[in-house]
């Protein structure tokens, strides 16, 4: 590796705040949430930023928090274990139709997409035997967190009825190719209704324990639990489980695409390779860097020790990029997970056309309605201007084309 310095020093007056920004731009909020996270006692040595870092609810989206003996469960956030999962299959460029509509139309079928998860699906859909299979396997440990916190499951929690399901916002489901024209599958997604709920209660416990300790911070979501005290243990373990749900959730929903390939028709028949990709990008590990153990919070970054296989996805239109870790320790082995917002969605709802989505994600079959606007391309940083702000993190493996993109 280069002994090259490719980070900047953002002043805090607290801990140091290494940004890997070369290139890219940050939004002041975010700045701010980092210059406050950096006074928190218990974050050592240093907090890590990636390129695509933007400001998230009480700490950066994009950045990677080591801290000692505590945890910050609004750090780690909701979409407990959300991440990525691409597959390369035995499918080639040519053996694709002219038309990517049928192609798209069986994604959406056999995939429920938007917040409602099976409950939008009607009659004896062949995907509910593997959900319900899954459930079963997931399901002691959520009694188990029931076992100690009843509330987390307040009624609304949809749990099983989320397995295999694509959800709102930035996930989605792509189909690509790359340099060489082998096609891929790719697509985002995390822990669904009930990661948010198990994020949502213990995010509030924490608030009320600082409270109740008289604990000030200048931001009540930098509220963590401390190791060994009420609720450490067990906030830990539900977040383990939200991460292995989401896990499980995409892989099941890779199933249902590719059973829904093969039924179309008119394909070939093929195979999903042995290269298999499913990383977290929100999650928290126990890990060791710089000879200290630490809990290691990656808020919307991916690990990137060296030879780890990633994912760093860019906008609707504008392609992604399959990626092996550096092992760089200054950023604690970790990568940025996509482009990152360069606009919030209200902004991006005002000021991008459906004309102009339109013209940015021409090629890609795609929605082009009013109610995907906040996730066109010019709402995201540039990727290629982030991917040569991270150089010195991850080599680039592949480049992937989206010629298909499923969003909820």
């Amino acid at each position: 590796m280069s002994n090259e310095v490719n980070y900047e020093i953002i002043e805090s007056g607290g801990k140091p705040i290494k940004a890997w920004l070369r290139g890219v731009s940050l939004d002041l909020m975010a700045k701010e949430q980092l210059i406050n996270l950096s006074h928190l006692p218990f974050v050592l040595p240093h907090v890590a930023v990636m390129p695509d870092a933007h400001a998230g609810k009480g700490s950066t989206i994009g950045s990677v928090i080591p801290t000692v003996n505590a945890i910050i469960p609004a750090a780690v956030g909701v979409d407990l274990g959300c991440g990525m999962m691409a597959v390369k299959t035995s499918l080639r460029a040519d053996h694709l139709p002219d038309d990517m509509r049928p192609i798209r139309d069986a994604i959406e079928r056999a995939v429920p997409v938007g917040s409602a998860g099976w409950n939008q699906m009607k009659g004896d859909h062949p995907a509910k035997k593997p959900v319900e299979d899954a459930w079963s396997n997931l399901q002691p440990g959520w009694l188990q967190i029931l076992e100690k916190h009843p509330a987390v499951d307040n009624g609304h929690v949809n749990h099983h009825k989320h397995i295999g399901t694509l959800g709102t916002g930035n996930h989605f489901i792509e189909v690509c190719l790359d340099e060489s024209g082998c096609v891929w599958v790719m697509l985002h997604s995390g822990s669904r209704g009930v990661g948010n709920r198990i994020g949502t209660y213990f995010i509030d416990l924490a608030r009320k324990d600082m409270k109740k300790h008289l604990i000030n911070l200048p931001d009540e979501d930098l509220a963590y639990f401390t190791e060994g005290a009420e609720y450490f243990t067990e906030y830990l373990h539900a977040v383990e489980w939200a991460q292995q749900f989401a896990f499980v959730n995409r892989t099941t929903m890779m199933d249902q695409v590719a059973i829904a390939l093969r039924k179309l028709g008119s394909l070939p028949e093929f195979t999903l390779t042995e290269l298999v990709i499913n990383c977290h990008h929100n999650y928290v590990a126990r890990e060791t860097h710089f000879g200290q153990q630490v809990w290691l919070t990656r808020k919307g970054a991916v690990r990137a020790q060296l030879g780890d296989w990633g994912i760093i996805p860019g906008s609707m239109g504008v392609g992604s990029y399959i990626v092996r870790g550096k092992g760089n320790p200054e950023s604690f082995n970790s990568c940025s997970h996509g482009a990152g917002r360069l606009m919030s969605r209200t902004q991006a709802q005002k000021e991008i056309s459906v004309e102009q989505h339109a013209r940015d994600t021409a090629g890609v079959e795609c929605r082009k309605d009013s109610g995907i606007v906040d996730e066109s391309p010019a709402a995201y940083k540039p990727l290629d201007a982030v991917m040569a702000a991270q150089a010195d993190l991850v080599e680039i493996v592949h480049k992937l084309r989206p010629l298909v993109c499923v969003k909820g």
